[in-house]
């Protein structure tokens, strides 16, 4: 068993624009990527970090999931190779989360993560938006908490929880 804070934060006033991305960097929207693609982020971009939720899906469910048109996924390309990804779930009303948001692995330290960061909050917007928000945890990257605050998210609620090691379930992990 694994002990982790969950720290909760939003932004509720539409942020300043990013900066102009880095050289070589750019981002994309993936329409509906296929599963296979979506599962290479995931992966690449989650193992360190133990996440593990996505990869208890069914292919069929995934692609179900990728299919919703609330779901939006944009990937961060340098020098034409992906290097992270964000996902917004746009279900809900006036809001955007940032369901999943980090960089492959590699890619970590080359100075991309504030920039996407703060491209990530920034489109997060729609006319109609009164909240981005998002969650990260004692499992994600150190700096993960003080990058999302740098980029003007506040923290609302911290919650402590228990889960399961992951790494019992899937041996990449970590």
């Amino acid at each position: 068993m694994l002990d982790v804070d969950v720290t909760y934060l939003e932004m509720k006033e539409r942020p300043v624009p990013p900066p102009e991305p880095p050289t070589g960097a750019m981002v994309m929207r993936a329409g509906y990527p296929s599963v296979a693609f979506y599962r290479y982020l995931y992966t690449e971009v989650g193992k360190r970090w133990l996440w593990y939720e996505r990869r208890k899906l069914s292919d069929s469910d995934l692609g179900d999931l990728l299919s919703r048109p609330h779901i939006h996924i944009h990937v961060l390309y340098f020098n034409g190779v992906p290097a992270g990804y964000v996902e917004y779930d746009r279900s809900e009303p006036n809001e955007t989360e940032i369901s999943y948001f980090g960089l492959i692995s590699e890619f970590i330290g080359k100075g991309l993560g504030r920039f996407f960061v703060r491209w990530a909050v920034f489109n997060g917007w729609q006319a109609d938006t009164e909240r981005v928000w998002l969650h990260t945890c004692s499992l994600d990257h150190p700096r993960a908490l003080g990058v999302y605050q740098s980029a003007g998210l506040v923290q609302y609620r911290r919650d402590h929880i228990t889960i399961r090691d992951p790494r019992d379930l899937y041996d990449d992990l970590g």
